[in-house]
């Protein structure tokens, strides 16, 4: 069974913004991935990070977990999570999991961004 690819491009949009493209399956095989793209979406001070889900293929439960633990590692270093570029389906999954009490969802990158 091939490994599902993930990539994650950090790009620091404000001094205290940063955003990551995700694209690709995002699944429990790509922690080591979005920990990397956390760590230097964190520098310099960053105090909100978008998480732009545009290039999404697919996601599974192993994915939304990864999530969980990357909001935990945000919280702790106070910083705030904001996402974008979800389709109805994976919003959908936001709001069922709760998600999208604590990742607030945005239409598109600019509102993301403004709103952190």
């Amino acid at each position: 069974m091939p490994t599902p690819v993930a990539t994650m491009t950090v790009r620091h949009e404000r001094s205290h913004v940063a955003v990551i493209d995700i694209g690709g399956e995002v699944t429990s095989h790509c922690d080591d991935v979005l920990a990397e793209a956390y760590e230097e979406a964190s520098t310099g001070g960053t105090t909100g990070i978008v998480l732009n889900f545009a290039g999404l293929d697919y996601m599974n439960s192993g994915g939304i977990g990864m999530l969980v633990t990357l909001l935990v590692r945000a919280n702790r270093n106070k910083q705030r999570l904001a996402a974008c570029g979800l389709t109805p389906h994976y919003r959908q999954i936001f709001e069922l999991t709760r998600l999208d009490e604590a990742i607030s969802l945005h239409p598109d990158e600019d509102a993301a961004i403004a709103a952190l």
